[in-house]
């Protein structure tokens, strides 16, 4: 049984919110970065601005050659080399300064205006980032282009956007390492309820599911599960205690019975009706006591405790000698009967006399209901380093809707002989394949038959 693909744990609910709130989390912190940053360039950038329109303001005061004397000191002290101007007569003509040419892009509106890229001018000395530049006319007339270089503002904030995208990533690389680190421990904590639901599925009915210190939503419903198991475990004891009560009880007065029967028909004359109801009721006397003696033997496969005796054994000589010990039957009811194994099988894990009895079982019932002329296979397989043991027949077989049905006390298949059996047989069977752990599958044989396999993997074992 698998409930929880390791490879598929993201799609667990933790696994799920965690990935949402991480989302969540770096979508709020690129939205509150993205922000900063518009706020910081929008700042300098105005910055920048208001300072250029001081310098405009200041020099459109002068006149003449003051206004040539003022521009030059103040080239003089722009140490950076970030601002540029050029003086002009009322036809553009070149007077002064560095700026040989008014941009072609330039208003002559007397506002600050963004050139997009200052190096794709003719003119050399344009800064080679954008640049922010404005043309003015002075008080006697002439034209001031004043252009301030946008590089070092644009340096600034690429630094910026550069810190914040390293913050962001900073911020998302741990966040992964943190939602893969917090998803493992519910799935942890899931593979452990799982192994404990799979030893329950089995059989054990005595585990219960882990319990942490948290004491979270899975701690809830662990403990209500557990209840629920206790209360099962209960009454499937009480039950059992009942039948097994019943079974034992009425064993010894059915064999003081039946031994009263018997010496009462010693004392008839033989062949006289009496001796012959006589020898019907002690019949009846017979199967009642054997149904009995199968509920204690299925009653005592159900004690796990039995486990604490399996060793390792080798299937081979077990599969030769229950085919020796029924090839005289097979023979008697003119069955072919033939045993096909390997030069090895893998070791088992079980008790010698409970898996014997276990296949005998199997044996019996196909060569009870096999016609006369028919034939049984006992055939042990090695099945990718594992032992299956199989049995198949060329008998009426076993209808698909009765293939769950033939393992529960007391049924009979329909269409079988009501005085063959006692409904028992395979219900042992199924209790010694659930002590081992075994599985046991019914299905259509290569001979028309039932085929019945007993497949000896050891995974499911709960502990005892």
């Amino acid at each position: 049984m698998s409930l929880l693909n390791p490879s598929k744990g993201w799609r667990s609910s933790s696994s799920r919110l965690l990935a949402l709130y991480s989302s969540l989390f770096v979508a709020w912190s690129a939205i509150l970065m993205g922000v900063m940053y518009y706020e910081v360039s929008s700042y300098l950038d105005t910055l920048a601005k208001h300072s250029l329109m001081q310098r405009q303001h200041l020099f459109s005061r002068f006149q003449g050659e003051q206004l040539v004397d003022a521009l030059a000191a103040s080239m003089t002290f722009d140490i950076r080399g970030i601002d540029a101007y050029g003086l002009f007569d009322d036809q553009q003509r070149y007077l002064s300064g560095a700026l040989r040419q008014i941009p072609e892009d330039l208003p002559l509106d007397g506002k600050i205006h963004m050139l997009g890229d200052c190096a794709e001018s003719d003119d050399p000395t344009l800064p080679a980032d954008s640049c922010d530049a404005v043309a003015t006319r002075t008080l006697d007339g002439r034209w001031l282009v004043l252009v301030r270089d946008n590089g070092s503002l644009f340096a600034v904030t690429r630094i910026i956007l550069h810190a914040l995208l390293w913050g962001v990533s900073l911020t998302i690389l741990p966040g992964i390492a943190g939602w893969h680190l917090l998803r493992r421990r519910p799935l942890r904590r899931i593979r452990a309820i799982q192994a404990s639901a799979e030893a329950i599925v089995a059989g054990d009915l005595t585990r219960r599911l882990p319990l942490s210190n948290r004491r979270d939503e899975l701690d809830m419903l662990a403990a209500i599960v557990n209840a629920m198991l206790e209360r099962i475990e209960r009454l499937m004891h009480e039950v059992k205690g009942v039948c097994d009560n019943i079974a034992h009880d009425l064993r010894t007065p059915l064999t003081r019975l039946r031994a009263q029967l018997y010496r009462i028909q010693q004392q008839a004359d033989e062949g006289s009706t009496l001796a012959v109801q006589l020898d019907s009721v002690l019949g009846e006397a017979d199967t009642l006591m054997a149904r009995f003696r199968g509920l204690l033997r299925i009653s005592e496969l159900e004690d796990r405790q039995r486990r604490s005796g399996f060793v390792q054994l080798d299937p081979v000589p077990l599969l030769q000698e229950l085919h020796d010990f029924y090839l005289p039957l097979a023979e008697e009811g003119e069955l072919t009967f033939e045993l096909q194994l390997p030069e090895s099988l893998p070791q088992l894990n079980g008790d010698r006399a409970l898996l014997f009895e276990a296949v005998a079982n199997l044996l019996s019932n196909s060569i009870k209901f096999t016609p006369p002329g028919g034939q049984v296979i006992l055939r042990g397989v090695n099945d990718a380093g594992h032992t299956r043991i199989e049995v198949l027949d060329s008998g009426p077989g076993i209808a698909l809707a009765e293939r769950e049905a033939v393992f529960q006390r007391f049924y009979r298949a329909e269409g079988g002989n009501p005085q063959s059996g006692f409904g028992l047989g395979l219900s042992i069977v199924a209790a010694i394949v659930s002590l081992h752990g075994f599985t046991l599958e019914v299905g259509d044989s290569e001979l028309g038959g039932a085929q019945l396999v007993l497949d000896c993997r050891q995974s499911l074992i709960p502990q005892a």
